[in-house]
C-alpha cells in the first residue's frame, strides 16, 4: 500500500454538500493501490459508554488515470453532521484506518482523530441557476455578426467581408443586425447568447471601457438593447454580457482626470500607480492588463470603485433583464468583491447567470459564494489536442478528462461552461486542421458532454480563421459559401440534446472502454433509466471496435454515421472519423 499517495480533506471536491440533505466524500489514492475502501462514519455525538458507534459504507471508483483512482460514496447523515475515516484494503492484503491524523492498523478509539464535517448548513450548499444545464450558448461578437443599421456605422467602415479581419477595422456589425437574425438561431436550437462586450469603448473588440453606462454608438442605443432583449427572451434565448471589471480603457474617464491632475485627482486610488506623474508608453509605471498600457487595472479594493461597478452590474439587470454576466480576467480580481458582486446581483435576480472567464482550476471561485461557473478551458484544451489535432491519444484523453471531472463538485460540473473555441482562440476547423470530419466528432463530445455547451459564432457554417484577429472575422451570411451539412448536424445534436435527458447535461458520464490501437472510445450517458453507450472512432482507418455492453442488447441507434453496423457480438463496424449512438432498450 502507497499510503503517501492516499489523500483526502474534508473541503473543496473531496467533501461537499451535494444537495441539502446529502454530502459527496472522495479520498484519492495511487491506481490500482486499493482493492477496496470503505468509509467508517457516524454521528459525532453517538457513543455508547466510552466508545463511538460507526458504520461502514462502501466506497466505489469514480475514475482512473494512469496514476491515480478516485475513491467516492453518499451519505446523508441523519443529523446533517459526520465524523469519518477510510478503512483502505490493498490487493496485498494490507490495512490501514486513514483518517486526518494519518494511517493506523486499527480503528482509533478516540473520536478526534477522524475527519469533521461539523454541520451540513443549507446555505453552504453550491446553487446555480438550474436552467443553465439545459441552455446551448451561442457566443456573438457583435461587431462582426451582422450589419443591420449602416446608418450608425463607425468611420471608415468596410464592406461586409470584403477584408482580412485586424484588430483595428470596422464592418459595422450592430444589435439589428444580431435581432434580424434571431429566427436562425432559433432553428438552430440556441437558447442562450453570450455578447462580448457592448459597451462605449474605443476599438472594435471593446473591452477597453470608456462608460461602462452608455452603449457603444457603433451598435445601437439602449432602446434597441432592450428591443434585442426582449426578442430573444420572446424566443426562449437568455442574454448574457460581458463585464470588464478587472481593467478599463484608456479613456475611461476616471482614468483622463488622473492622467490631467496627477496626484491632486479624486481618482489617483482607483487604479494601482506607482508614482506620479502618470506614464503610459511601453513600460507604464501602473498596473495593466497584461503589458496593455492603454487597460489600466482597476483597484477593486478601493469602496468608491467597488459600490460603481456594482452599481453597474445591477444597472444591465434592472433596466435591461439580462440573466448573465460573463466575467472577463475574473482571477485577476480580488475574491471579496466577487462575493459582494455575487451578493448583490442575486438579490435582483437569484437566478441570473454568473460566469467567470478562468483558463486553469478554479476551485476557488466556485465554492458557492462567487461564481456559477467557469469557462471550462481545460475541456476545450483535451477536446481540441485529442480530437482536433491528434497531439495527445487516446490513454491522454481519458486521463484528462477523468482530472477535469474529478477537479469540481459533482453539483458544479453541470453548470461548467464548455467551449472548443472563442474571439480568444484559432477557430475549430483551423484547429483540426481543416478536417471536418473531426471537427463533427468534436462537436458530438461537446454536446454529449455534462456542463453547459457554447458555440461561437460561424463554426456551425464552417468558418475557419487563426488566433486573434484572424478568428474575429464576418459571419458569413452567404448560404452558398457556408457549410450547410455541419449546421445540419450540429442542429440535430442540439435537438436531442433537448429530447433526450441522457444525452445533455443530466446524463452521467462514464468512460466504459479505450482502445490505443484504433485511437477509439467508448462512453455512456445514464440518467434514471435511460442509457446511452457512445462509441467514436477517431481514425483516419475503418474499426470494428468490440462493445461488450452491447452484445445481446435491444438497441435502438439514435444518431450515427451512416456506415456503422453492429452484430449481436457487440462488434460495431465504424468508418473513420465514424461513430455511433445506442439508446440501450
Amino acid at each position: 500500500m502507497i499510503k503517501e499517495a492516499i489523500y483526502h480533506k474534508p473541503i473543496n471536491q473531496y467533501l461537499y454538500n451535494y444537495d441539502n440533505e446529502t454530502v459527496h466524500i472522495m479520498l484519492q489514492a495511487k491506481a490500482k493501490d486499493l482493492k477496496s475502501v470503505s468509509l467508517v462514519y457516524g454521528d459525532p455525538y453517538d457513543f455508547t459508554g466510552e466508545n463511538w458507534n460507526y458504520k461502514l459504507k462502501e466506497m466505489y471508483i469514480s475514475g482512473q488515470t494512469e496514476s491515480l483512482d478516485y475513491w467516492k460514496v453518499e451519505i446523508k447523515p441523519e443529523f446533517r453532521r459526520l465524523r469519518y475515516g477510510f478503512y483502505c484494503e490493498s490487493f496485498d492484503g494490507e490495512i490501514s484506518y486513514f483518517t486526518e491524523r494519518g494511517h493506523y492498523s486499527e480503528a482509533p478509539k478516540a473520536i478526534g482523530y477522524y475527519f469533521c464535517l461539523p454541520y451540513l448548513h443549507e446555505v453552504d450548499t453550491f446553487s446555480a441557476p438550474n436552467w443553465v444545464k439545459d441552455t446551448v450558448w451561442y457566443q456573438i461578437f457583435p461587431e462582426r455578426f451582422a450589419n443591420g443599421d449602416p446608418s450608425i456605422n463607425p468611420e471608415g467602415t468596410l464592406p461586409w467581408g470584403e477584408h482580412d479581419p485586424t484588430p483595428t477595422n470596422y464592418f459595422g456589425g450592430d444589435f439589428q443586425g444580431i435581432i434580424d437574425h434571431l429566427d436562425y438561431l432559433s432553428d438552430l436550437g440556441i437558447n442562450g447568447i453570450y455578447f462580448t462586450p457592448i459597451f462605449k469603448a474605443g476599438s472594435n473588440h471593446k473591452y477597453d471601457t470608456i462608460d461602462y453606462f452608455e452603449i457603444d454608438p457603433q451598435f445601437g442605443d439602449k432602446e434597441k438593447l432592450k428591443e434585442l432583449v426582449t426578442a430573444c427572451h420572446k424566443r426562449g434565448i437568455r442574454v448574457m454580457l460581458d463585464a470588464v471589471f478587472n481593467h478599463s480603457g484608456f479613456y475611461f474617464e476616471q482614468f483622463q482626470d488622473v492622467l490631467e491632475k496627477g496626484e491632486a485627482s479624486q481618482y489617483k486610488d482607483w487604479f494601482h500607480i506607482y508614482d506620479f506623474p502618470v506614464k503610459p508608453g511601453e513600460k507604464p509605471n501602473y498596473d495593466t492588463f497584461g503589458f496593455v498600457a492603454n487597460m489600466p487595472k482597476l483597484n477593486t479594493a478601493n469602496p468608491e470603485v467597488k459600490e460603481y461597478l456594482l452599481k453597474v452590474a445591477r444597472y444591465w439587470i434592472e433596466e435591461f433583464d439580462i440573466d448573465g454576466w460573463r466575467l472577463d480576467v475574473a482571477n485577476e480580481v480580488d475574491h471579496a468583491f466577487w462575493r459582494e458582486f455575487r451578493h448583490e446581483v442575486k438579490q435582483i435576480k437569484p437566478d441570473v447567470y454568473i460566469l467567470g472567464e478562468i483558463w486553469h482550476d478554479s476551485m476557488r471561485w466556485l465554492q458557492g459564494d462567487q461564481f456559477d461557473a467557469v469557462m471550462n478551458y481545460p475541456f476545450t484544451d483535451s477536446v481540441i489536442d485529442f480530437f482536433g489535432n491528434h497531439s495527445i491519444d487516446v490513454k491522454q484523453f481519458k486521463n484528462r478528462l477523468t482530472e477535469i471531472m474529478h477537479m469540481y463538485p459533482e453539483n458544479v460540473q453541470n453548470y461548467l461552461f464548455n467551449l472548443l473555441d472563442s474571439h480568444d482562440t484559432p477557430r475549430v476547423l483551423t484547429l483540426a486542421n481543416q478536417n471536418k470530419d473531426r471537427v463533427r466528432l468534436m462537436y458530438l463530445f461537446l454536446l454529449t458532454f455534462i456542463g453547459s455547451p457554447c458555440i461561437y459564432y460561424g463554426d456551425e457554417i464552417g468558418m475557419d480563421g487563426g488566433g486573434d484577429p484572424g478568428c474575429r472575422a464576418c459571419m458569413e451570411w452567404d448560404p452558398d459559401k457556408q457549410d450547410l451539412d455541419l449546421r445540419q448536424f450540429i442542429q440535430n445534436l442540439i435537438q436531442l440534446r433537448k429530447e433526450t435527458p441522457a444525452f445533455g447535461a443530466e446524463g452521467r458520464f462514464e468512460f466504459l472502454h479505450i482502445f490505443e490501437e484504433s485511437n477509439s472510445i467508448v462512453y455512456q450517458k445514464q440518467t434514471g433509466n435511460e442509457k446511452l453507450i457512445f462509441v467514436i472512432n477517431n481514425s483516419d482507418q475503418e474499426q470494428i471496435i468490440t462493445v461488450p455492453e452491447l452484445a445481446g442488447q435491444a438497441t435502438q441507434p439514435i444518431f450515427a454515421d451512416q456506415a456503422a453496423e453492429l452484430d449481436e457480438h457487440g462488434q460495431v463496424q465504424l468508418s473513420n472519423y465514424g461513430f455511433q449512438c445506442y439508446k440501450i432498450q
